[in-house]
């Protein structure tokens, strides 16, 4: 090749804006986890709460993008379906705090009940990268729960 240099220069030149625009891809936006909030609200409507939680916790399932999953809570703190950890599911988590101490779960249950629709922010493990990171979550409730998804900041 004659110029090595100039191809090598050309290459860096696209390369370097293409990697930070897929890094900065790589985080949902506050728009994007209402929209999926409000889809997860939608299918559980059309299809039951047994196949709408299901499909919620299917980590191959439409309700997961990158960093963004829905969860859904009873309204007495119990994990209905979780996205990114189904290990969750069943366990009342009215109790958990976030690493400053915040109640996060209860406070939830208590904005779903006082607000229906909300934003609520903590600190949580990201599951992309597994640091804990201030995360803000859109939350609805919907009848006995609250179906949630989050972005981390």
């Amino acid at each position: 090749m004659k110029y090595p240099v100039v191809v090598c220069a050309l290459m860096c030149a696209i390369a370097v804006p293409f990697s930070a625009a897929v890094h900065a891809q790589s985080k949902a936006s506050a728009a994007e986890a209402t929209a999926m909030v409000k889809k997860g609200v939608s299918f559980v409507k059309a299809n039951g709460k047994e196949k709408g939680y299901a499909e919620i916790s299917n980590k191959g399932g439409q309700f997961i993008d990158r960093d963004l999953y829905l969860v859904v809570y009873g309204l007495d703190g119990t994990v209905r379906a979780h996205g990114a950890n189904e290990k969750m599911i069943g366990k009342n988590l009215i109790e958990l705090k976030d690493v400053d101490g915040k109640a996060f779960v209860k406070e939830r249950i208590d904005l779903a009940t006082s607000k229906g629709t909300f934003w609520q922010d903590y600190k949580f493990t990201n599951p992309t990268n597994k640091k804990i990171e201030p995360k803000s979550m859109y939350c609805e409730k919907l009848d006995d729960a609250v179906l949630c998804g989050g972005i981390y900041k």
